[in-house]
């Protein structure tokens, strides 16, 4: 993945339409956390869909609209979701090309969030705390994007624990070779495993790639929201699953490298991420 196929994924035609580039909802907040779900609704403009629009509960919507203009907001009663949301929720969610869940649901919308993640039929972006109530069977067209501590919690959850110790005592293209190997059935359903690390590993049914763009300055609060958001952009625009996760992965470490550099040192932070877009190696990426 380099710049000239960046600018692939986000090529416009002249005649181009609003919509045509993918709308994306976020199902994501609770009364402690406004940030996840605006940093990833952020980088998913940033990434070139068309529109965005946050699912919340009510006061985590309207701090985004005062922190946000570009960001459309669905609000919903209570501090945080509940089972009884889940319905709603994907029947709206009919009308997006993607819909990313999980960023700062927190622990209490656990039962909403498995019950939504299959009544969901569109493709799928799962991060944070959706990844820490689900299994690998209960998943289709999904991009999910974990650390190594949510996969250890996804394969506890899939019944697969046996392929723990092997986590983080195997190299990154032996690990994306031997998980690709042991989720057939996953990868099969047009999933998409993205493991986030010091080399990012990307796994599809018939691929298996790594990112080594990025830096330990990644290691901090927002980062993660950020490449959510970017895979649901991304996805949106391209109907592609690997790809997307592929331009994602390279993006926010590519960015961050560059802030590295500008920066002198980690000081630099997950919204600088999204400022400095448009700045891969100097060139305009969006024309």
């Amino acid at each position: 993945m380099n710049l000239k196929h960046i600018k692939k994924l986000m090529e416009r035609r002249k005649s181009q339409k609003k919509g045509e580039a993918g709308y994306v909802l976020i199902v994501g907040g609770c009364e402690d956390q406004v940030g996840p779900v605006s940093l990833a609704a952020l980088a998913a403009l940033r990434a070139g869909c068309d529109s965005v629009t946050i699912a919340a509960p009510e006061k985590v919507a309207w701090a985004v609209n005062t922190l946000i203009p570009d960001i459309n907001t669905k609000k919903f009663p209570g501090k945080y979701f509940t089972l009884k949301h889940a319905k709603e929720i994907a029947k709206l969610s009919d009308k997006f090309d993607v819909v990313l869940i999980g960023n700062g649901l927190g622990p209490q919308a656990a039962n909403f969030c498995k019950a939504l993640i299959r009544k969901v039929h569109k493709p799928k972006v799962l991060d944070s705390d959706a990844l820490k109530v689900i299994s690998f069977k209960e998943m289709d067209n999904s991009i999910l994007t974990a650390t190594y501590s949510e996969m250890e919690k996804l394969l506890l959850n899939s019944q697969k624990e046996f392929l723990l110790p092997r986590l983080t005592d195997t190299n990154p293209k032996e690990l994306g070779d031997m998980l690709q190997g042991n989720l057939k059935f996953f990868l099969n359903n047009g999933n998409v495993l993205l493991i986030k690390g010091p080399t990012d590993i990307i796994i599809s049914l018939n691929k298996v790639t790594l990112n080594k763009s990025g830096n330990p300055g990644m290691a901090k609060a927002g980062t993660g929201d950020v490449l959510a958001g970017l895979c649901a952009g991304f996805y949106a625009q391209t109907k592609d699953a690997f790809k997307s996760a592929m331009a994602s992965s390279f993006v926010n470490g590519k960015l961050a490298d560059l802030l590295l550099k500008r920066k002198g040192g980690y000081s630099f932070i997950a919204s600088d991420i999204l400022e400095d877009f448009q700045k891969l190696k100097g060139k305009k990426i969006i024309k």
